[in-house]
């Protein structure tokens, strides 16, 4: 019985023990993440710029670029919550960071004046 008791509270110290390193991982690798402060255009911005903002992984990275060549550039920032995987939320924690102006192919066409 002793023999047990024991056991079992060497097994739930080495388990309240195991969390705290993970927790710690986790922490470090989502830092960086954060730490931009650059406005992305989101009519413009690669993939790779948009996954380097907060909430926005490489999955809705692609996401948001492949709803911009189906649908057109973005007229409005709020337009981002249509993409799956860009709630209101993410949206939110966004907004500071993102902007709409003109996509590539607006500045590429020649004036036209008569």
């Amino acid at each position: 019985m002793m023999r047990a008791l024991v056991s079992m509270s060497a097994l739930s110290l080495l388990l309240a023990a195991l969390p705290a390193p993970m927790l710690a991982q986790g922490k470090a690798a989502a830092a960086p993440k954060a730490a931009s402060t650059a406005v992305v255009n989101i009519n413009t911005a690669s993939a790779a710029e948009l996954d380097a903002l907060p909430g926005i992984g490489a999955k809705t990275a692609a996401r948001i670029v492949d709803y911009r060549q189906k649908n057109g550039p973005f007229k409005k920032i709020e337009e981002l919550m249509n993409v799956r995987g860009v709630g209101e939320k993410n949206f939110l924690k966004l907004k500071a960071q993102i902007t709409v102006g003109a996509a590539k192919a607006d500045h590429d066409r020649p004036s036209q004046s008569h």
